[in-house]
């Protein structure tokens, strides 16, 4: 079975080309708007005053939560101290990593990793992978926004926590894809909705919110299959008053479409 026409959204940015061949070799109608945009942090201080910290030896662990968001650490660090200095320093204490983007980093420059968290990655597998350590002065690098729930976690096991923000999710410069998906969605004119991280669901609500067009979106969406990479996209979905009909497998956009494809339009009678 696959989507046999379905009308699917993805709101994906990075690997936009990609999810719509995946859908369209699925049988879906796509349609793909680019919801987000990584930036950079153009002025950093809290990245810097990490690494201050860190070369003064006042952090024992260091979590790690994206790959991405390493190398960009990295690119800040560099400003101002010596290149390789980041990863001598991550040598000398316990590197936490949440994945496999993190780790290839790690093994790319050479850094042993203390802990590798398992699938799904959320910060609940973050906890689970660290319980038991005696590291208690710890540094998070973040991905966009603070995953509050792990610092209140290690918070509440003594743990004195500092948070290294280093980029930032905004919506993309175009937004014209974006608007006419969200004037589609108030129309009824989609079927399935592929989510791949939080941060896009939120900035469908934010351009909904500019064209008014909020409570037409979220009264559409209740008849839409919505589709949720894991279980922390799901977590925000939640959140946000539109709860996902299904998760893959495992947290990976080919599983997304393809398994998604498989169930769709059974969920989506069971919403008629």
């Amino acid at each position: 079975m696959s989507f046999e026409g379905l009308r699917v959204l993805s709101i994906e940015s990075r690997r936009a080309a990609e999810i719509e061949a995946l859908i369209r070799r699925q049988g879906g109608d796509a349609f793909v708007a680019p919801s987000m945009r990584e930036v950079p942090l153009t002025r950093n201080p809290a990245a810097l005053l990490f690494a201050e910290r860190l070369f003064d030896n006042q952090f024992d662990m260091v979590i790690l939560l994206t790959g991405v968001g390493t190398r960009l650490l990295h690119q800040v660090i560099e400003t101002r101290w010596a290149p390789g200095s980041f990863a001598e320093a991550l040598r000398h204490i316990a590197v936490v990593v949440r994945g496999p983007k993190p780790m290839a980093v790690m093994r790319e420059w050479g850094v042993p990793v203390a802990v590798t968290v398992p699938e799904p990655n959320t910060w609940r597998e973050v906890l689970a992978a660290t319980e038991g350590r005696s590291e208690k002065h710890i540094a998070i690098q973040e991905y966009g926004r603070p995953s509050q729930e792990l610092i209140d976690g290690l918070e509440a096991r003594g743990a004195e926590v500092t948070s290294v923000p280093v980029y930032q999710w905004d919506l993309p410069e175009d937004l014209g894809a974006l608007r006419e998906a969200v004037r589609r969605i108030a129309a009824g004119e989609f079927d399935v909705l592929l989510v791949t991280s939080t941060a896009q669901i939120e900035h469908l609500l934010r351009v909904a919110a500019e064209l008014n067009l909020v409570d037409a979106v979220r009264h559409a969406l209740k008849r839409v299959v919505i589709a949720s990479i894991g279980p922390t996209t799901s977590e925000t979905l939640a959140e946000l008053g539109l709860p996902a009909d299904f998760e893959p497998t495992h947290p990976k956009m080919g599983l997304l479409v393809n398994e998604t494809a498989q169930q769709a339009r059974r969920i989506l009678q069971s919403k008629q």
